[in-house]
């Protein structure tokens, strides 16, 4: 019998946390819950196997920004924010401290089981629990060798974690190697949503993390490569 999936819900309110935890539960989910930032990261550490973590971003204690900092150091199961905050920045901050997606409250359920429909997807697909299959092959990048195959990047042979999104941006630029791609291309490409000019943002703030962990350095990036009034390339 196959693993259900698991998800986590962070969010100080209870009334919340039921209404999540009834909408996931009743399309098969296996639901955890936490009430705060603390006791969200302790869950992912004694839960390695959460497949996603829907977390709010103003709790007491520990904010969700922290958190979510904080859960990536251990985990790269995706992370959507869940949130009262629908500011331009606040979305920035979300993504800068290694959050996925973001869907302001107040929010129906049936666009909340869109969104977990859509991380987890690619989710399971990036570690190699379920999807359509992805032709295996390594591509080398002067010393970063990214793993088709297992989903597993390395630099000089050490392992680089990163996000489901992440993995996904480098190997679409790395796929078409040479050619440079637009933001628009970029979003439309990895998340499969219809571009607007807010999802430019979201695009750079994932390729600024994702050169925070691959390039020497980022002020001057060898990899994933800026071409100016362009977009992004990968020679």
């Amino acid at each position: 019998m196959p693993e259900k999936i698991k998800v986590l819900i962070v969010d100080d309110s209870p009334e919340i946390r039921d209404v999540v935890h009834i909408l996931l539960e009743s399309e098969g989910y296996d639901v955890i819950e936490a009430a705060d930032g603390a006791a969200a990261v302790s869950a992912v550490r004694e839960n390695p196997t959460i497949d996603l973590i829907i977390l709010d971003i103003m709790m007491p204690g520990m904010s969700g920004y922290e958190a979510c900092t904080l859960i990536r150091e251990i985990s790269s199961a995706p992370v959507l924010f869940l949130s009262a905050k629908s500011q331009e920045m606040d979305k920035r901050d979300a993504y800068q401290s290694g959050g996925d997606d973001y869907l302001p409250k107040p929010f129906s359920g049936a666009e909340l089981l869109m969104k977990v429909g859509s991380l987890l997807r690619r989710y399971l697909n990036y570690r190699g629990k379920g999807g359509d299959a992805i032709t295996a092959g390594t591509i080398r990048l002067g010393e970063i060798e990214v793993d088709t195959v297992h989903h597993t990047v390395t630099k000089d042979g050490e392992r680089i974690t990163l996000t489901s999104k992440e993995f996904e941006i480098l190997s679409f630029l790395a796929g078409g190697r040479g050619k440079t791609f637009s933001v628009k291309e970029i979003f439309e490409g990895v998340w499969h949503e219809q571009y607007f000019a807010s999802s430019a943002n979201t695009v750079m703030v994932h390729i600024l993390n994702l050169r925070k962990k691959l390039e020497t350095n980022c002020d001057n990036p060898q990899i994933v490569r800026t071409v100016w009034g362009k977009g992004y390339q990968i020679d």
